[in-house]
C-alpha cells in the first residue's frame, strides 16, 4: 500500500489526508498542536468557544466545495445558517452600514443606492464571476505544471471562459479607473476594506478575477456560513472521514526536516514534542500543509525552491510578505449586543491609532443558540491584518495590552461594552499564531492576491520535487476554508493521476 505523510492538520491538510485514505493510500498526519484545525480551530475559556481565526465558511451549498467534498467522502456537512447580511460596514463618521445581502436582487438595490453610477461596475463583477464560478465547478488546475495539468486546464475552458481575457491582468482599480469611478471615495474605500479581508491587499493592487469572486460569493446560490458549534466542527467532520478510511493524525509532533537527495524527496525528520524524541518516517507522497516560508526552511539539505516554481517575474527573496493577525477574543453578557445585530461586521476608524493597516476591524459575533457561549452570553471576535514585524521587537507585552484596551475601547463605540458586561478578553497577536501554528513569523492568509501572485501566475500544489506537494492558502484560490479545500481537491487528483 502506497504511504501518504501529511504535514499539518490544518483544513487543507486533513482535507487532502481524508482524501488519499478514502483513495487506498496508507495515510498519516502529522500535527504541532494540541487539536487539529491550524487557524480554523478553536479554543475554550470560562464557557466560551472562542474560533482561532477564520469565522465564516464559503463552499456549504450544493455544488460547493466542502459540499462536494463532504459527499464525496460519506460525512455530514455541519448544521450552518446562511449568514444574511453577509457583512454590515461602517465607513468613518457613518451610522448606517453597507450591508451585503445574499439577496441579488436586495444588495444590488443596497448596492445602487449607497454607490450611485457604480452600476456597470457592479454588473462586470456580477458578470466575471458567473463566468470564473462555472469555470472553477470544471476543476481546472491552475498554474498548469505539466502535461496532465494542462490537459485539465483545457477541458475545464468554455467560450465563454476566453471573455475574462481582457480581465486577466487588470487590478480592481484599473476596472474603476476606465469606468471614471477612480475617485468615488466611499465606494473605493468600501472595496478596499472588503478585499482586505479576502486578498490582504486593496482594491488597487487585487487582481480583479480574484475580486469578482470574492465580492460574488456572498449571495445566492452560495453565500457565506455561520456554522454551529464552532468551525472545529469542520475539522472534526474531516478527521472522522480521515480514520473512517484508516487513516491516523498524531498530534504534538512537529516535522523540523523534508529530506532530499539528487532532487527526489526521501523523508521527514519529526520531533515528538511530548518526549522530545525524534524519528525518521518515510513515504511515497508528502503533501505540506504549511506556508511556503515554512517550506522552503524544511528542506534538508538548504535548498532554496528554485526559481522556476515562483511567480514570473517575481522571485522569492522579493515576494511581499504576508501580513500578520491582531485579533481580541471577548466573552460578553448578551446585553452588550445591539439588537439585530448581524453576525459579522467591519468598522474603519477615522481616528488615528495603531489598530491595524488601514485603521480597521473585522468583527464577528456569535449568535444565540449557536453553542459558543452560555446562556445570556456572547463572543466577540475582532481581527486586524498587521505587519508582523513589529511583534518580534521592542515590549511585547505593553504592545499587546496597549493594542488590545483600543481595539476594545473603538469596538465601544458600537458595542455596550464595559466592565460588568465583559466576562472574558484576550488577544492574539503574529507570535501567538507562530506558537501554536508553527506558521513563520505568525503570517496568516497566505499571499496577498496580487496580478504577479495570483492564479496562473501564481503557486501551484506541485512543487519542483517529484512528490512534494504544497497545500493551504499560499497556493491557489488562495485563503478561506473552500480555498485551502480547493487546493487540497486538486493536490489529490494530481497524485491520483501518476498512478
Amino acid at each position: 500500500m502506497a504511504q501518504a505523510l501529511v504535514i499539518g492538520a490544518g483544513i487543507g491538510g486533513l482535507t487532502a489526508g481524508a482524501l488519499l485514505a478514502q483513495a487506498g493510500y496508507q495515510t498519516l498526519i502529522l500535527e504541532q498542536a494540541q487539536i487539529p484545525g491550524g487557524c480554523a480551530s478553536t479554543f475554550r475559556r470560562r464557557g466560551f468557544t472562542f474560533d482561532v481565526g477564520a469565522t465564516q465558511v464559503a463552499g456549504l451549498e450544493p455544488g460547493g466545495i466542502h459540499h462536494r467534498i463532504f459527499n464525496q467522502l460519506g460525512i455530514e456537512l455541519p448544521a450552518a445558517t446562511p449568514c444574511d447580511p453577509a457583512c454590515a460596514v461602517f465607513l468613518p463618521g457613518e451610522r448606517e452600514p453597507i450591508r451585503v445581502w445574499r439577496d441579488p436582487q436586495r444588495w444590488q438595490e443596497e448596492r445602487s443606492r449607497q454607490f450611485p453610477g457604480s452600476e456597470r461596475f457592479w454588473q462586470i463583477i456580477d458578470q466575471l464571476f458567473a463566468i470564473s464560478w462555472r469555470f472553477q465547478q470544471r476543476d481546472p488546475v491552475v498554474p498548469a505544471r505539466n502535461l496532465w495539468d494542462w490537459g485539465q486546464l483545457i477541458r475545464a475552458m468554455r467560450p465563454d471562459t476566453l471573455l475574462t481575457l481582457p480581465f486577466a491582468l487588470m487590478t480592481v482599480g484599473d476596472l474603476l479607473n476606465l469606468l471614471g469611478l477612480g475617485q468615488d471615495y466611499r465606494l473605493r474605500t468600501f472595496l478596499d476594506l472588503q478585499l482586505k479581508l479576502y486578498s490582504q491587499v486593496d482594491a488597487g493592487e487585487t487582481a480583479l478575477l480574484y475580486a469578482a469572486t470574492a465580492l460574488g460569493v456572498s449571495q445566492t446560490p452560495q453565500g457565506l456560513f455561520h456554522i454551529k458549534g464552532s468551525m472545529q466542527v469542520l475539522s472534526d467532520r474531516l478527521l472522522t472521514a480521515l480514520k473512517n478510511h484508516g487513516g491516523e493524525l498524531r498530534c504534538r509532533q512537529r516535522v523540523e526536516a523534508i529530506h532530499h537527495q539528487q532532487g527526489k524527496i526521501t523523508g521527514v525528520t519529526i520531533r515528538n514534542i511530548k518526549t522530545d524524541q525524534t524519528y525518521h518516517e518515510a513515504a511515497d507522497e508528502i503533501i505540506a500543509n504549511v506556508t511556503l516560508q515554512n517550506l522552503n526552511q524544511l528542506l534538508t539539505p538548504p535548498s532554496p525552491l528554485p526559481t522556476s516554481y515562483f511567480p514570473l517575474p517575481t522571485s522569492h527573496s522579493s515576494l511581499p510578505n504576508p501580513s500578520g493577525a491582531f485579533v481580541v477574543y471577548l466573552g460578553v453578557d448578551q446585553a452588550a449586543i445591539p439588537p439585530d445585530c448581524p453576525p459579522h461586521l467591519q468598522f474603519l476608524y477615522d481616528r488615528a491609532g495603531e489598530i491595524g493597516e488601514n485603521n480597521s476591524l473585522f468583527v464577528s459575533v456569535s449568535q444565540p443558540g449557536d453553542g459558543r457561549a452560555p446562556a445570556g452570553c456572547a463572543t466577540i471576535t475582532a481581527s486586524s491584518f498587521v505587519n508582523v514585524d513589529p511583534w518580534w521587537e521592542g515590549d511585547y507585552q505593553a504592545r499587546k495590552q496597549a493594542w488590545m484596551e483600543e481595539a476594545i475601547a473603538k469596538l465601544g463605540q458600537y458595542f455596550h461594552l464595559t466592565p460588568d458586561t465583559i466576562h472574558h478578553s484576550e488577544a492574539a497577536t503574529p507570535r501567538t499564531f507562530a506558537h501554536y501554528t508553527g506558521r513563520d513569523r505568525g503570517y496568516v492568509g497566505g499571499l496577498s492576491q496580487r496580478l504577479a501572485t495570483f492564479g496562473p501566475f501564481g503557486f501551484g500544489s506541485r512543487t519542483p520535487f517529484p512528490h512534494l506537494w504544497l497545500v493551504g492558502d499560499s497556493i491557489h484560490p488562495g485563503e478561506g476554508t473552500a480555498g485551502v479545500s480547493y487546493g487540497a481537491y486538486t493536490a489529490v487528483q494530481q497524485i491520483l493521476a501518476q498512478g
